[in-house]
């Protein structure tokens, strides 16, 4: 569970840079930066609710992760 919460975290840090990036290079000609961040939101969003339920089904503990 540790490595699936690293791999996830690490593509949330990849989709922001990208959606940093797309905003420098198109300077607002395409909508590739909102895909891109609404894209890292919902790995956020997956990210949190894998805690929750990891903890709640007892996958992870206070001490493990």
């Amino acid at each position: 569970m540790k490595i699936v919460i690293i791999v996830l975290l690490f593509a949330v840090v990849v989709s922001l840079f990208s959606g940093l990036y797309f905003v420098y290079k198109d300077k607002g000609s395409s909508n590739r930066a909102v895909i891109s961040l609404t894209i890292r939101v919902g790995l956020s969003l997956l990210v949190f609710v894998l805690l929750v339920a990891s903890y709640y089904f007892g996958w992870i503990t206070e001490g493990k992760l």
